[in-house]
């Protein structure tokens, strides 16, 4: 087992690996940028060091900087969360090269997952089912024309680098291809240096449902059942459950085989997540897959009571998984509280929180950095705790979330905690009648 673990991130992520560590008798080490000084991660760390100015770029994507961490720190292994590093091929090369254990799969498992299409054609082979659209990256107009025209509209073309929603474009009739295409590659160069574009057939309406999966070095891989994440704006999530009120036992276990099926194709090693598209028939179709613990794995925790930080370490370690598969026990949601306002568009809202008061009681969870006084800076993704609650049922699940969300107080800046109010009493959600386009589809504003 690792002696000292050097966590490559920030915020709640950071703080969150820190004390799994801690349990497990490893010592830690944060680095933080100078306006992450005051945050929690730092604190509770053994050791902590500053490694730049507050732009990512001088700080936690510095790959020299990181390392200059471990060698003076003496750390053996470094965490890189999620985010960041966690999905970087050349930073996980390097850890190697250094004698460094990276925790999380092979420099190989991240570029084969990274670029979409390459990922694509790998489950193709593994017979994972896929969605239609191109063998390989578009060369032209014309080209992606001829397919949009054979798989029929509407269809979405996709950056192969992309991420988060950027380089994605939905185009519903052929009049409208090529400005979505300049878009997309436009989109796609400046987010990820590469304009790299493919073209999928576009799920109307579907459900993001996606497979946890764990494999260890020696070769086994187990899923650890589904998240619904299907509650997202622009393609970013902002709630997940387990189980997903819209699986039955034979949809689970065909999904949870093929999710087996992607991880063997590669021989697996880490924590990961299979994600997939699921059309109103439950007919299932691979989108990505995420090669790094997930900000909602605290759900599929609270679900099997597993820690998956202690499988990532462990497996990293070199210790055997059990080799079986899990079923949700419980029900459990996660809503992302974000510092934005919901009521104009969801825009930042960095800057000084006067007053935080964090829901406890029976089946609440919070996982967040923050505190009274704490500023949050404008240089990084706005998501400032995490809130998670388990339950027998989902009725129950949904009435300790809204108690929960009553208790939360942020006050000082804005934050998601209205909106995530509303979507609570929504008839819709609670009867689990929603997809991927729900958020516009009722009104979320002006929540007092």
């Amino acid at each position: 087992m690792f002696n000292k673990i050097l966590i490559a991130n920030r915020g709640e992520i950071a703080l969150r690996i820190v004390r799994t560590c801690k349990e497990m008798g490893i010592k830690t080490v944060a680095v933080y940028s100078t306006a992450d000084r005051e945050s929690l991660h730092v604190r509770f760390a053994d050791e902590a060091v500053c490694i730049g100015a507050p732009a990512s770029a001088d700080s936690y994507l510095s790959i020299p900087r990181i390392m200059a961490a471990v060698e003076i720190t003496n750390a053996d292994a470094i965490h890189p969360g999620y985010g960041f590093l966690a999905e970087n091929a050349d930073f996980a090369e390097v850890c190697t090269e250094y004698g460094i254990k990276f925790i999380g799969p092979t420099p190989n498992h991240i570029r084969k997952m990274g670029d979409k299409i390459t990922a694509k054609e790998t489950m193709i082979a593994a017979g994972v089912p896929v969605i239609p659209g191109s063998e390989g990256l578009l060369k032209d107009v014309k080209s992606g024309l001829k397919i949009a025209e054979d798989i029929g509209y509407p269809v979405i073309l996709k950056a192969t680098a992309g991420g988060g929603g950027k380089g994605m474009r939905i185009v519903r009739e052929p009049d409208e291809f090529e400005d979505n295409w300049n878009m997309a590659r436009n989109e796609a160069r400046a987010s990820f240096g590469n304009d790299g574009i493919y073209i999928e057939k576009f799920i109307e309406e579907p459900r993001h449902i996606e497979i946890q999966i764990a494999g260890d070095q020696h070769g086994t891989v187990i899923h650890l059942s589904e998240r619904d994440c299907s509650i997202q704006r622009r393609h970013q999530k902002l709630v997940e459950e387990s189980p997903s009120p819209f699986m039955t036992k034979a949809l689970r276990k065909a999904m949870g085989e093929a999710a087996i099926k992607a991880g063997a194709a590669i021989n697996y090693e880490g924590v990961g997540t299979v994600e997939f598209l699921v059309d109103k028939y439950r007919k299932f179709y691979f989108m990505e897959m995420n090669t790094r613990i997930q900000v909602e794995h605290t759900v599929t925790e609270e679900v099997i009571d597993h820690d998956l930080i202690k499988e990532q370490i462990k497996i990293a370690a070199g210790e055997k998984i059990s080799g079986k598969n899990y079923i949700p026990l419980l029900h459990a949601i996660e809503c992302r509280i974000n510092a934005e306002d919901p009521n104009n568009n969801f825009r930042p809202s960095p800057g000084k929180i006067s007053s935080f008061h964090s829901p406890k009681g029976h089946g609440v969870r919070v996982d967040t950095h923050v505190y009274a006084g704490y500023t949050i800076p404008p240089y990084y993704d706005s998501m400032i705790a995490k809130l998670i609650c388990r339950a027998q049922t989902r009725e129950e699940c949904i009435k300790k979330m809204q108690r929960a969300l009553d208790e939360f107080i942020v006050e000082g800046i804005k934050t998601t905690i209205p909106f995530h109010k509303k979507l609570m009493r929504n008839e819709d959600f609670r009867a689990g009648n929603f997809h991927t386009g729900f958020i516009n589809t009722f009104d979320y504003v002006d929540e007092k």
